[in-house]
């Protein structure tokens, strides 16, 4: 294994951190944290900002003979990007909504239009404009009133995901011949703290906002906004004191109702109110129950429940008003499926379209609910045999058409629109991929590996025909995440074509914290079973190598977030499979953090990760928590990067993990440790600078190839 990647300078050497031993105490277990020092909450203290901009320096210095390269990445991926580029026209209400992005803007142009063809088009919102001087810009959401006269706009624009909220007159918008926004335009409502997030009441004047704890940056509180009043006079309407809930807000599809809706992990409880009136108190939907896990939505004189009550892959029932309290008598739609997970629904006037998903393949089921065909049912159809999908815009329920959007390792993104009556199928536009790009050049594999306990995991990978041998002689790059039930589907990404055609292999594991093969592979992978995420990881690596697909001394691995939690835990515990790997933004320190709730997200997360309070919930994250596991041995080349401003894995995680990995890793590969002082967990803003980040690991690993 190389000991470092090329340098002019080899005098260079690694910003050493100061210790300063930090004791905590618990369950009669005393751990030592020396790099305790590098929380700074402020993120203003001299000291952390002087080390984090050493550990910069350092990097680039140690990366500075793959700048090329690097550049050369950036254009490739760039240079695949249609620069004038628009999404399809939507039909909401009276008007048909779009947006279009051109040339080297970072950020698209929201319009409207009276037909799909674009008569009397009008600019609703240049996001460029609003983003001019500011290092980061995040548009949250926009949305539209009832009457169609009223915009809100939610913005961040220091990557810490708190949101402000303006509202534009849009009768004024029609009037300006200009392009550029005008001061009269806005309304002087500003909402601050904010979740980003608006639902209206039917009046158009009375707005829903959840408002953020700035401590915790949990929304814990629903507040009512009447236009034209200041936020100061807001309502507060709805307080959550028990922090282990997400709140957010929606809107019944029938748009009677408004909701709030709590989700913890394995619990969910929603609020309801009428949409016509807005200064009534929101009253609960039906009794809470823990471990009581559903949607609901409102379609008519019926309430549709996806719910996991005596199903724990979920099933479909419905009930008026009336029944809702008594969840006994509940009419079951679709029944309980040991084998299928029933994901979820989208109703409209004459149909359902179900999201459910079999052995690890997502697939969408059509119900007719009304008409002469009332009680039909059949699948929309799509030509790979693995795919992602999804239901895409699809605001009006009177339609008889929806659309979804479809792609596969192989085949860009494609939006179809089906006709829900008939199941006939139209592609409304697939994604352009510039260049040399032939999708025929390319082949896709879904494989299942047996690890270790005689589980079998999905794999999907992605490999160029003309350059993969099965001989093991490909360098490979293995991604995973596994946490929350999130499952990473096969989705086309055009960047990773510059490693396809470099002769690598793509991976994506499906490891245990998914919910790829239903509702027990998310549970077998999480709070006491966490192991089995790393285990899974580590065993399709090995598998991969022993048949051929990779070469054992040419693997890679990448992981962000919680898949940063997963790189941390597979490099402690099989460094020797790995030639290089990216950890990004990622949750490291896990015993630490789970034990301090004054730090954004913990509470949520106990059902996810274990309440560490509790003695045996402590020794099982003990046990693999990445920051605590650190040992003297040798570790692989390794790129870690993250934000300043993160506000869901705080900076501090990776660079204690970065000074702890320093002091007692035993070998001389490279350690580089990147912050981007302007970003927040999402990375860089704008669909251009954040390319930047993905030729850097791209760089990282090509030159690891001939080091």
């Amino acid at each position: 294994m190389p000991t470092s990647l090329p340098t002019s300078n080899n005098t260079i050497t690694a910003p050493i951190a100061e210790k300063i031993p930090h004791e905590m105490v618990i369950h009669q277990h005393q751990r030592v944290d020396n790099y305790y020092w590098m929380r700074d909450d402020q993120r203003n203290d001299e000291k952390v900002i002087a080390h984090l901009n050493e550990e910069n320096s350092y990097a680039d210095a140690m990366l500075a003979e793959q700048k090329p390269l690097q550049t050369l990445l950036f254009n490739e991926l760039k240079a695949r990007i249609v620069k004038d580029d628009n999404t399809v026209p939507a039909k909401d209400g009276k008007y048909w909504y779009h947006s279009e992005i051109n040339g080297d803007q970072e950020f698209s142009r929201y319009y409207r239009a009276t037909s799909f063809a674009g008569d009397n088009k009008m600019l609703l919102l240049d996001v460029n404009e609003r983003a001019k001087g500011h290092d980061f810009y995040d548009l949250a959401d926009i949305s539209i009133s009832p009457n169609d006269e009223i915009m809100s706009i939610s913005e961040d624009t220091d990557s810490r995901r708190i949101y402000s909220i303006s509202f534009k007159n849009l009768a004024k918008t029609t009037a300006r011949k200009s392009s550029i926004d005008t001061e009269d335009e806005y309304l002087t409502d500003i909402l601050l703290e904010t979740e980003g997030q608006v639902v209206w009441a039917n009046d158009n004047k009375t707005v829903f906002y959840v408002k953020k704890d700035l401590d915790t940056l949990l929304g814990t509180q629903v507040y009512r906004h009447k236009l034209g009043t200041a936020q100061a006079d807001d309502v507060l309407v709805y307080q959550e004191d028990d922090h282990s809930f997400y709140m957010s807000l929606d809107k019944s599809r029938d748009e009677s109702q408004l909701y709030i809706c709590l989700h913890a992990t394995e619990s969910t409880h929603y609020l309801v109110l009428d949409a016509d009136q807005p200064d009534g108190e929101f009253i609960d939907l039906f009794p809470y129950q823990e471990q009581h896990e559903f949607h609901a939505d409102k379609m008519g004189e019926h309430y549709y429940l996806v719910t996991n009550y005596k199903a724990k892959n979920f099933r479909l029932m419905k009930a008026t008003a009336k029944q809702l309290g008594d969840i006994d008598s509940w009419q079951e739609v679709i029944a309980h499926r040991n084998n299928v997970l029933l994901e979820g629904i989208e109703l409209f006037k004459r149909f359902i379209v179900i999201t459910e998903r079999e052995h690890g393949q997502i697939r969408f089921i059509v119900h007719t609910t009304h008409g002469e065909n009332a009680g039909q049912q059949y699948p929309l159809l799509f030509d790979d045999p693995c795919y992602f999908a999804c239901l895409d815009d699809n605001p009006e329920p009177n339609s008889t058409m929806a659309r979804l959007y479809y792609s596969s390792l192989t085949t860009p993104g494609s939006l179809f629109e089906f006709d829900l009556a008939t199941g006939q199928r139209k592609l409304l536009k697939q994604q352009k991929v510039l260049g040399a790009f032939d999708k025929e050049h390319y082949q896709s594999e879904r494989i299942f590996i047996t690890a270790r306990d005689g589980i079998e995991v999905p794999v999907s990978l992605v490999y160029r025909q003309d350059s993969f041998k099965k001989d093991g002689t490909n360098p490979l790059l293995q991604y995973g995440y596994g946490a929350y039930g999130i499952t990473i589907d096969p989705n086309f990404s055009s960047e990773i074509f510059s490693l396809l055609d470099r002769g690598f292999v793509y991976v994506i594991a499906h490891v245990r914290g998914s919910e790829m093969l239903g509702r027990q592979w998310y549970e077998n992978g999480k709070m006491a079973n966490k192991q089995n995420s790393f285990n899974d990881f580590i065993d399709v690596t090995k598998a991969l190598i022993e048949q051929g697909y990779g070469a054992k001394d040419k693997i890679f691995a990448s992981g962000g977030s919680a898949g940063g939690l997963l790189m941390g835990a597979v490099v402690n515990q099989a460094p020797e499979l790995y030639l290089g790997v990216g950890v990004h933004v990622p949750f490291l320190d896990v015993l630490t953090t789970m034990l301090d709730e004054s730090i954004p997200l913990t509470t949520n997360e106990y059902d996810e990760w274990g309440n560490p309070n509790e003695p045996h919930a402590y020794q099982n994250i003990l046990a693999y928590s990445p920051y605590d596991n650190i040992s003297a041995q040798p570790y692989p080349n390794i790129l870690v990067t993250t934000g300043l401003h993160d506000s869901q894995v705080q900076y501090f995680e990776p660079m204690k993990w970065v000074a702890k990995m320093r002091e007692f890793k035993t070998d001389d590969n490279l350690l580089l440790f990147k912050t981007d002082m302007d970003a927040g967990h999402g990375g860089a803003s704008g669909r251009f600078k954040s390319l930047n980040d993905k030729a850097l690991e791209m760089s990282f690993f090509i030159s690891l190839l001939s080091a």
